[in-house]
């Protein structure tokens, strides 16, 4: 039995490879997002062990916890500013060879020759002092060190980009508002000419502290040993001199504290790819089981033969799943090659969104073999599992004539579909509206069962769907028997269908989800936003609090309200959140907050905060009641609720006042400035002023009127679905090359009665469009079952967030409408080799098949 699977499976070497195809694709994808992370968490350790490499104790301010690196303020986790006079205690410890205090902070640098603001997708602005005694930077040569008050060195990467040389003068933008410098020198990362794509700009320890206000104090003192003493025993001596508020660690641990960080983010783009990595694959389950059908039954009068040799049924299925484990391995590792390649592919994608990696050499890990050959093999063997079973119930008298094994019993069908999809929609249920600790993967499990349950209840209305669907083709004779073979097999055309149904569904989640975000957001603002103009970063990153406070003394302007964002802990969770803080004197005049509870103006009492309705609702908060808020830089503080109010798009669930937040948070920035235009004054001549000012002194800051801050945000949106649709449209590519394999495979079980049909007359045309004909039905059946449940899905999700403001269902009936065309496009192009193929059997050998 053994020969004799090894022998069929090589004699078959076009179908191994149409079924191994569905495994590389999605083993590929979860391969990919493996190498692609241990490619860049590789690429920090070695950065960081560079950047860490002269130093060997850091000193910095403690903190209540280390930031989670969501928040977008321009750094890690707040700290306290070391004072200048903790420098010379450091430096008299016993063991310590040198001492240097030193400066971080955010800095944009503004294009010379357009003069915006250089931003790379996500990559921060960074900034700060240079620190000879302990950079790893290499200056290049004709370049040096910055000296005085108007210089900075800038990172290789921007210079060669925009066009910047040694000796020009440029402007740079720090916290503390605009400047221009010389450059003195361009810097190196080792190998790579920037850090991720972030921009930098270092200047003297004097000016550094003066840009980033820092005056009199440090970010953090590095420390170097003398020869011979242990970095351990000297952090505990560093120790001992420092007031309280402040630690002493190994440059190890400062090392391992910055990887941790990176690697939590990393591990949320793992998590990203490896999601659609998955879908890849479980669409690709719904082709290999429908393949294997297929085979089976193909070979039934083969394996029946075998059965009337005195195979056992565990043989003839054990034959099978062997093949199964054939296809999964030879498919897992084609994939794991094909993850290389588009490890280099999502690299490149993320270093047009700015992101770039440093050019460090992949890294393949051991675990990313294993994970990927255990996925790709077992999800072909479970695949394979029910068609192994209708293998060994083939019985011998099966070998004695051609047929093919009755379809499964409709009741079992029904019941199992039935329980199957009843568990998906508690899952979501659940997810959504029963507070799960974890709903995202509820989410996950849940829209994984109701695939498979509607997967296994649609033969039941595949013949009905796909008679509608055909019915304009019927018209003509190629017409009438393409819809009568896409009907004649409702359980195979259901199978091939529900593959493409998964893509498309989780297109049509997508799209529909996101049109009523948008759609919500947009009917927020027009209802909350009172502000004639908004000021924001194109990046969403925080700006100089400076810009304000000149705007007040800007005669065509009657209100100036900042909004500031900051990351904290509330109570004993050590989850995240991101209280808002605002002027309660202003920011009622530029939003209408609409409050259930409380006002507005009770925020301005000393360690007040207000509630959103769901937050408060959830944890059981009403006004008067106590809230310990953790900040990183000043650790818990008590806070009492002075109101409670709508959820809508521009709060947070805690909103703070700003004398909290400063009170709170080092380095104080703002994310937004709304303001309001002094009756009376042209609002086009107010905001021609403005840009002109912005233009000159805070190039990183844009004005927005209403329209243009919803197309703001409306614009996000649409790049982040851009980035998902990509990376979708390679599970509707392996469905489309389901649709291939299945009518392929079809050509040959049907060898005879095409060969009839081009004895009688047909013409080699006609097969191929009959051929096509039935490949659209297929494909729009699958488009038709996946936009119902990408709908549902989405509605499901909008009515579970409406109290969090996203009020709107919206259906975006034109994207809809595209997603129906592709399919049906799909079912072209996957047709052309099939007809093809049909179109050229020789009508003597087809009529003579037995």
């Amino acid at each position: 039995m053994l020969r004799a699977t090894i022998k069929s499976l090589f004699a078959r070497k076009l179908r191994l490879v149409l079924t191994a195809l569905a495994v590389v694709l999605g083993v590929g994808m979860t391969a990919g997002s493996f190498i692609l992370t241990d490619t860049a968490l590789k690429s920090f350790d070695n950065l960081f062990g560079d950047v860490y490499k002269g130093t060997d104790v850091v000193v910095q301010g403690t903190t209540a916890f280390e930031s989670s690196g969501q928040n977008n303020t321009g750094g890690g986790s707040e700290r306290k500013p070391i004072p200048a006079s903790v420098l010379p205690k450091v430096e008299a410890v016993d063991g310590v060879a040198a001492a240097d205090g030193s400066i971080g902070g955010t800095a944009w640098i503004v294009d010379p020759s357009t003069n915006k603001v250089i931003q790379n997708g996500g990559a921060p602005p960074i900034g700060g002092s240079w620190d000879a005694a302990i950079t790893t930077l290499q200056i290049e040569p004709g370049g040096a060190p910055p000296v005085g008050p108007d210089q900075v060195v800038i990172d290789a990467g921007t210079a060669a980009e925009h066009g910047i040389s040694v000796g020009q003068r440029i402007k740079v933008v720090t916290t503390t508002g605009p400047g221009e410098f010389t450059v003195s020198g361009v810097a190196r990362f080792g190998s790579s000419n920037s850090l991720l794509g972030a921009t930098l700009a270092l200047f003297d320890l004097p000016t550094a502290q003066k840009l980033f206000d820092r005056q009199g104090a440090f970010d953090t003192i590095y420390v170097k040993a003398d020869p011979g003493v242990d970095p351990n025993q000297l952090a505990s001596r560093v120790s001992s001199v420092l007031p309280k508020g402040y630690e002493s660690i190994t440059a190890a641990s400062a090392a391992s504290q910055q990887q941790a960080q990176v690697s939590q983010g990393l591990g949320f783009l793992r998590t990203f790819f490896l999601i659609f990595g998955f879908v890849a694959l479980f669409v690709g389950a719904f082709i290999i089981f429908n393949m294997f059908n297929i085979v089976v039954s193909q070979r039934t009068r083969e394996l029946a033969l075998f059965r009337a040799l005195g195979a056992s049924r565990r043989q003839v299925r054990t034959s099978v799943l062997l093949e199964s484990f054939a296809v999964g391995l030879i498919g897992s590792v084609l994939g794991i090659g094909l993850g290389v390649v588009l490890a280099f592919g999502l690299k490149a994608l993320l270093g047009a969104l700015g992101l770039k990696l440093p050019p460090t050499a992949l890294a393949i890990e051991t675990r990313t073999v294993v994970v990927s050959l255990i996925v790709g093999i077992g999800v072909t063997v479970v695949a394979a599992w029910v068609p192994s079973r209708r293998a060994s119930r083939v019985a011998p008298i099966e070998a004695l004539r051609e047929s093919s094994t009755p379809d499964s019993s409709i009741r079992r069908r029904v019941i199992i579909g039935g329980v199957v999809l009843a568990l998906g929609i508690a899952a979501i249920s659940a997810a959504l509206f029963g507070g799960a600790s974890n709903p995202g993967a509820l989410v996950g499990l849940g829209a994984a069962l109701t695939f498979l349950g509607v997967a296994t209840l649609s033969p039941l209305f595949a013949r009905g769907l796909a008679a509608v669907i055909g019915r304009p083709f019927r018209r003509t004779a190629t017409g009438r028997l393409g819809d009568e073979n896409a009907k004649r097999s409702p359980r195979r055309t259901a199978s091939t269908a529900s593959a493409l149904m998964i893509g498309l569904g989780l297109v049509a989640f997508v799209a529909v989800f996101a049109a009523s975000l948008k759609a919500s957001a947009v009917k927020t603002l027009d209802e909350v936003l009172r502000a004639d103009l908004t000021l924001s970063s194109n990046q969403f990153n925080p700006f100089s609090t400076h810009l304000a406070d000149q705007l007040r003394h800007d005669p065509n302007f009657s209100v100036v309200s900042e909004l500031r964002q900051t990351e904290a802990h509330v109570g004993p969770s050590s989850s995240d959140t991101f209280p808002i803080a605002v002027d309660p004197a202003t920011f009622a005049q530029v939003a209408d907050v609409p409050m259930t509870a409380g006002s507005l103006a009770d925020l301005s009492q000393p360690g007040a905060v207000l509630v959103s309705k769901t937050e408060a609702d959830g944890k059981g908060l009403t006004v008067g009641s106590q809230v310990e808020m953790t900040f990183g830089a000043t650790g818990a503080q008590p806070l009492h609720v002075v109101g409670i109010f709508e959820n809508n798009a521009i709060l947070n669930d805690y909103v703070i006042s700003l004398t909290t937040y400063n009170a709170n948070v080092e380095q104080p920035l703002d994310e937004n400035v709304f303001l309001k235009i002094v009756p009376g004054v042209s609002p086009t001549d107010a905001k021609a002023q403005l840009d002109a000012m912005l233009q000159k002194d805070y190039p990183n800051v844009q004005a927005n009127d209403q329209e243009a801050s919803k197309q703001q945000f409306l614009d996000s949106i649409n790049q982040l679905l851009a980035f998902v649709f990509v990376l979708l449209f390679l599970s509707i590519i392996i469905s489309g090359f389901g649709i291939l394999a299945t009518l392929w495979l079809s050509v040959f079980e049907r060898v005879r009665e095409l060969g009839l049909l081009r004895a009688v007359g047909m013409a080699r045309v006609q097969v191929k469009r009959m051929v096509r004909i039935e490949a659209v039905i297929v494909a729009v059946l699958g488009a038709i079952l996946g936009l119902v449940i990408g709908i549902v899905f989405a509605w499901a999700l909008q009515r579970s967030l409406s109290d969090l403001g996203v009020t709107e269902l919206s259906l975006p009936i034109g994207q809809l409408v595209v997603l129906m065309i592709l399919a049906a496009l799909i079912g072209v192009l996957a047709a052309i080799l099939p007809a093809r193929r049909a179109a050229k059997l020789n009508v003597l050998e087809a009529i003579s098949y037995e």
